[in-house]
């Protein structure tokens, strides 16, 4: 866990981002039905969060 304090603040507000989209398509496939679309943006920015993580120094 110590790695984490050297975690660029970038990296740290796309993994916020990322939980909170996935809250929020959650929140809205229960609600309203799923949407392939809202699934398939959180799919993509969780790989973006994952390429920040790989690239970082």
């Amino acid at each position: 866990m110590a790695g984490l304090t050297r975690v660029p603040a970038s990296a740290k507000a796309m993994t916020v981002c990322t939980v909170v989209g996935l809250v929020v398509v959650t929140a809205y496939t229960v609600a309203l039905g799923s949407s392939g679309w809202l699934w398939f943006c959180w799919v993509v920015l969780g790989l973006v969060t994952l390429g920040v993580y790989a690239t970082r120094n």
